[in-house]
């Protein structure tokens, strides 16, 4: 529920009492007022969410009409006085026209946006060089890759070719700035290999476009819930957009300075994923909670923009997709290490008188890109000769070549 007040000439009152009524719109007080020495008719009401686009939609022809709702929920209670529970627990979805202004206020100062851009570098590259998580968890508080994520995806819902560029732009902007600063840094203290927290970053999944898929939905379902249907708050949205893009962009920049080529190209992949997913889904939300291409006081919209921008992001989706199961491991380490445990532990709980304690599979980054083996470590208990241990060792080794196309290295130990 918002409270709106809207001022007009007093020969229009009789049509906007009309519009009111139409739209289930509770008008608490009618008042006499001046404007520039003329009288004037005040309304102050109370409107649903749902309502306030359709009605402004409807006066939009009206002359000299000032129409004025803040942005906050209200408490709407009226007789009787034992059903203020269902009274004030309809709540909706902000109105559309609310959620497009509110998007278009976040395209702030671009001197702010740019030094959190910097800042949220600047601990990325702290965490991933001190392998210091906490620190990567701070960065994603900080990195202001949500605007632009959640702009984007407005402006692909209205089809608003300005809005759309502003965002790019910002994006890009942003995204630069991250992996320039921390390119700079591991320039100026002279970094010259990667971290095992950087390797582990960098390695992709299959399902690693479900986090972007997911990022995109919440940043919007966010922005279109009234404060008080929220369970979820927006900084914890936009920390989980800059999840999906912040630690990429640290990790291309650092890559770039100690060479790892393979890095830099895994992150690029990522940060294209990452944002063809996000807007996506987040454009998916907003259309589901009636964000169109045509709206109250809202005259750009296009069409044919909206579905120019969704097929370009769905053959973008299609093409990286294609490129991560394509190109095996290079985009698919992380679940091909599970994978690759649970073959092991497979084999190993299959021979008698052995016992698994422990199986680990981690791709390294030491080769160049398609060239990394995976190093697989496991602990058994048993009673092995020099010679049963080589066999074994010989045998998954085979074993994991032979089902996964990619070099196996095992490191095999027995203890009784």
């Amino acid at each position: 529920m918002r409270q709106v007040t809207i001022v007009m000439p007093p020969e229009h009152a009789e049509r906007v009492a009309a519009e009111t009524e139409r739209h289930d719109i509770t008008v608490l007080a009618e008042l006499d007022a001046r404007r520039d020495g003329k009288r004037q008719t005040m309304l102050i009401c109370n409107s649903p969410n749902a309502r306030i686009e359709g009605f402004l939609s409807a006066l939009e022809e009206v002359e000299g009409l000032h129409f004025t709702f803040a942005p906050q929920g209200v408490l709407a209670l009226r007789p009787p006085a034992d059903e203020p529970e269902d009274q004030v627990t309809n709540v909706q979805f902000r109105s559309p026209l609310e959620v497009f202004l509110s998007g278009l206020q976040s395209i702030g100062s671009w001197t702010g946006f740019l030094s959190y851009a910097a800042v949220g570098a600047v601990i990325v590259w702290i965490g991933l060089y001190t392998e210091s998580i906490f620190l990567l968890v701070a960065a994603m508080l900080i990195a202001p890759f949500a605007g632009p994520a959640m702009t984007l995806a407005l402006a692909t819902a209205r089809g608003d070719a300005h809005l759309m560029r502003q965002s790019l732009v910002r994006y890009v902007a942003a995204l630069s700035t991250a992996i320039a600063v921390a390119a700079l840094l591991s320039f100026i203290f002279d970094q010259t290999i990667a971290t095992p927290l950087m390797t582990s970053a960098s390695m992709r999944s299959t399902v690693s476009v479900l986090l972007p898929l997911a990022a995109g939905a919440a940043g919007a379902l966010n922005l279109v819930q009234s404060e008080r249907s929220s369970l979820v708050s927006g900084a914890a949205t936009g920390m989980l957009v800059a999840a999906a893009l912040a630690p990429p962009a640290g990790l291309i920049g650092m890559g770039l300075i100690i060479g790892q080529m393979d890095m830099v190209m895994s992150s690029l992949w990522a940060l294209a994923i990452q944002i063809v997913g996000i807007n996506l889904s987040g454009f998916l939300v907003f259309r589901l909670c009636g964000i169109n291409s045509r709206g109250a006081r809202y005259p750009r919209g296009k069409p044919f923009l909206t579905i120019l921008a969704t097929v370009v992001s769905l053959a973008a989706l299609a093409a990286l997709l294609f490129v991560q199961f394509s190109s095996t491991p290079e985009y698919q380490q992380s679940s091909i290490s599970q994978r690759i445990s649970a073959v092991v532990q497979q084999d190993i709980e299959q021979r008698d008188g052995i016992g698994l304690v422990l199986v680990q599979s981690t791709f390294t980054r030491s080769r160049p890109q398609g060239e990394n083996p995976v190093w697989i470590t496991v602990h058994v208990q048993a009673d092995l000769s020099d010679a049963e241990k080589a066999a074994l060792t010989k045998q998954l080794d085979a074993r994991v070549e032979r089902e996964f196309g990619v070099e196996a290295l095992v490191q095999l130990s027995a203890a009784t």
